[in-house]
């Protein structure tokens, strides 16, 4: 299996001309490669306007968010069936910027829940807010797997894959990235805590990929030495040259 590699535009672009030129780009590059897979989440309105009638196994489409709930009395919002029978295959579940607004991990639960039972594949968020030398922000992951996973039905738990994104490396007030051998420790202690939900052979199967101010400079490192099973990429997928240089970075990892 290849490397994924998740555009997160977040609440980018503003027209749907923009949203349009921005996916053309990303697809020029992206139809090329022979490896990697591209997931591409843009805000849920576009979602219409970008999902080809018929469908590539290079290049997948997936939601920011959707609903916990399945009362359709929620003005104003968009549940995981909606997502999938537009066309999509991903969800984003989780995010950091989510958890800002009050998302719990009773709520992330949910979401996994009715994505995985929409047919779409969870990309589920998970990091510490702070990093502490003695290894106590372990303890924080251990309980954030536990909540957000610890129920899910076991044919559940081939579905989903993990992105790691520490909070402190995220948004415009990031401190910088993590290291790639940081990444692999702590991918490496998921994989261990997700076998005592799941299973060995799961845990082992389970991609786990990297996200926190990625860019160019450090894609080859979290997905060669860090061994990263992909990278969730926010502002750097908004800047086609840039995103088309981690595509390709990815697509020659062996």
């Amino acid at each position: 299996m290849g490397k994924f590699i998740v555009a997160n535009w977040k609440m980018n672009p503003a027209s749907p001309r923009e949203a349009k030129l921005l996916a053309l780009a990303l697809k020029k590059t992206a139809s090329k490669l022979t490896k990697t897979r591209t997931i591409i989440c843009p805000p849920a309105l576009y979602l219409s306007l970008l999902i080809p009638p018929r469908p590539t196994k290079k290049i997948f489409w997936g939601g920011q968010d959707a609903c916990a709930g399945v009362n359709e009395a929620e003005t104003g919002a968009i549940s995981a069936k909606m997502i999938k029978n537009i066309g999509a295959d991903y969800l984003i579940v989780g995010h950091s910027e989510r958890r800002r607004a009050g998302e719990t991990d009773k709520v992330v639960r949910e979401k996994v829940q009715l994505a995985v039972k929409a047919g779409l594949k969870p990309i589920i968020c998970i990091g510490e807010e702070k990093r502490d030398a003695h290894g106590d922000y372990l303890s924080f992951l251990r309980g954030q797997i536990g909540a957000c996973l610890g129920d899910l039905k076991k044919s559940y738990y081939s579905e989903i894959m993990i992105a790691y994104e520490p909070i402190w490396a995220i948004g415009t007030e990031a401190h910088g990235a993590d290291t790639p051998d940081n990444f692999l420790h702590n991918a490496l202690f998921i994989r261990k805590v997700f076998a005592g939900l799941a299973g060995n052979e799961l845990a082992l199967a389970l991609p786990v990929l990297y996200g926190g101010s990625v860019n160019v400079k450090n894609a080859e490192g979290f997905l060669k030495d860090g061994r990263a099973d992909g990278l969730l990429v926010g502002r750097e997928s908004l800047v086609p040259d840039q995103f088309k240089q981690i595509l390709q970075i990815a697509d020659k990892i062996k």
